[in-house]
């Protein structure tokens, strides 16, 4: 079926969550199908924000393939109607672009010192504020030099580290970085490609310029190369590492994408699947690996949870921040009875503050589902099943659940506060964090699904308005309410609270109340919080201040 314009149809204002649904299933169609690994759970990183940090890092990577691993000079353009001008030096773009542009990952100790490290590395990074018509808050436009030549780049961070390539050299292409992209330019024979090794080919043009891209889950060898290379007509041949943990397959499939598919799904098998085994099954299709591997993957995540809450817990510094360590403090108030009583509720706390610390210090943290948000959700679960002694299985199953959720918001919204606000961020947090939290205490999957609605329906209309555009206030306390949120919700489905509406509608209507926020409270640092006297004295106080790194 061919679908409408897009763009047309999100600016439509849509008065009932039949419509938003309506729309959702559009908007499903024009996505990839998500992986927990990729998309929702990570990735593992440093930085402040994972669709700035996170995702620039990756944008870089891909930018130094194109021109071989050699670079001396990058200038990349900021359309002052997105977010970038105002955000990519405090919110972490420059940290995480250039380590990406030296082919760092994105949990490199080295990102702590990225300025003098790009220095040594010889490449010259010039920063442009020039209005060109993006389409993306997020847009990326770069101009890659090296002695052999110029390239252009053009990309999208979309939200919790994820990107998307839009053009090459002016053609436009789609590439997500989950393949490892041959890209041949110039009229490529047919008899070339060897369509067997290659998972997708695709032709593009565009003003004269002609290009191929090849899709594989492995490197080409070097017999193909040289082959493509000795084509006559191809006048240049490049290869782009995955910057993804999980591969693309082709012709994915995968058994539900919506929650009424997953019922369906669940009803259709034998025995009552619980909802982190239907995540197992989920992300096994996706991936192409074994529900073994899955849990698998999952331990590890949680085993790196476990280490940020435990290493922020033991005190963070880090010069160029807002909000000192009050974690410490917290959790001596704690011990001393001199906080409301509630301990479950306080431990929730504490957990959620020291995760958020040590994202604010550049320690190693999982974007759950991003890095501005990474609080919420381990806090949250973490701090309930050490409250219940509960162990690293039961942890795994609860990250699972809020994993598969994650899938169902991002198949059809975003994570993405600059499209969204913190609604798409804790909002999105919470909602996971409410399921995980009532499989936790073996609440039924209608319960776990319930307590997700309403945890979501809770956070509409978040804004993401930070101060001194740095991502800890009121981040801290975004995280720390949609822990909260996720804990009430949690209990209130335990104890059978009508949520009235589908999880799936709820994220259709999410949508739309993205698509009705006004850019200024985006992430944007243009309106709220972010434009009071104390946050403008604030930012004024560390523009003055030697800059970090």
């Amino acid at each position: 079926m061919k679908i409408p314009n897009i763009e047309k149809l999100t600016k439509i204002k849509i008065v009932s969550f039949t419509e938003a649904f309506q729309m959702s299933k559009l908007v499903e169609t024009m996505t990839k199908i998500p992986s927990i690994f990729n998309d929702v759970l990570g990735p593992v990183m440093r930085g402040p924000s994972s669709s700035h940090s996170a995702a620039a890092l990756r944008i870089g990577r891909l930018a130094r393939d194109l021109m071989g691993g050699q670079l001396t000079k990058v200038v990349v353009e900021y359309d002052p109607t997105g977010s970038l001008v105002t955000t990519h030096e405090s919110q972490g773009s420059d940290l995480g672009f250039y380590g990406g542009l030296m082919g760092w990952e994105t949990d490199d100790p080295r990102l702590m010192d990225f300025r003098a490290e790009i220095l040594k590395a010889g490449i010259e990074v010039e920063t442009r504020y020039l209005a060109y018509g993006a389409k993306h808050p997020n847009t990326y436009r770069l101009t890659l030099i090296n002695q052999q030549g110029k390239r252009r780049l053009e990309a999208i961070s979309t939200g919790g580290g994820m990107i998307e390539v839009k053009e090459i050299d002016g053609v436009p292409l789609k590439m997500a970085g989950d393949y490892f992209e041959t890209i041949m330019m110039g009229e490529i024979p047919d008899d070339v490609y060897e369509a067997e090794f290659f998972e997708e080919i695709h032709h593009h043009s565009e003003g004269g310029v002609t290009m191929t891209q090849g899709c594989s889950r492995s490197y080409p060898s070097e017999e193909l190369l040289e082959k493509i290379r000795g084509s006559m007509g191809v006048s240049s041949v490049v290869v782009l590492h995955p910057v993804l943990p999980v591969l693309g397959r082709k012709k994915v499939e995968v058994p539900f994408l919506t929650v009424r598919e997953m019922i369906e799904y669940r009803e259709s098998q034998e025995g009552k699947l619980e909802l982190w085994e239907l995540a197992m099954c989920y992300e096994a299709a996706r991936g192409g690996i074994t529900e073994a591997e899955v849990f698998a993957k999952m331990e590890e995540l949680v085993e790196v949870f476990e280490s940020s809450i435990s290493s922020g817990l033991g005190g963070t510094d880090y010069e160029d921040r807002i909000l000192p360590c009050q974690s410490g403090g917290f959790e001596k108030k704690l011990s001393e009875g001199a906080l409301i009583p509630g301990d479950v509720l306080n431990r929730v706390i504490l957990y959620v503050t020291a995760m958020m610390e040590m994202k604010s210090s550049l320690g190693v943290i999982v974007a759950a589902p991003t890095a501005g948000s990474c609080g919420a959700l381990p806090g949250a679960v973490f701090g309930v099943s050490d409250a219940l002694s509960l162990g690293k299985e039961e942890r795994v199953q609860a990250m699972l659940v809020a994993g598969l959720i994650g899938v169902f918001i991002t198949s059809r919204a975003t994570f993405a506060a600059e499209v969204a606000g913190c609604m798409a961020e804790c909002g999105s947090g919470a909602s996971m964090a409410a399921a995980a939290l009532t499989g936790l205490v073996g609440g039924t999957l209608e319960q776990q699904l319930g307590a997700a609605s309403q945890a979501l329906q809770n956070s509409f209309g978040m804004t993401c308005d930070t101060v001194a555009n740095r991502v800890e206030a009121p981040c801290l306390g975004k995280n720390v309410m949609a822990a909260s949120n996720a804990l009430a919700c949690s209990n209130m489905a335990l104890a059978d609270y009508q949520h009235l509406v589908p999880l799936d509608q709820v994220i259709g209507a999410m949508h739309q109340v993205g698509e009705l926020m006004p850019r200024e409270i985006c992430c944007t640092g243009l309106g709220g919080l972010a434009v009071t006297p104390a946050s403008r004295e604030i930012e004024e106080k560390l523009r003055s201040l030697p800059k970090v790194n």
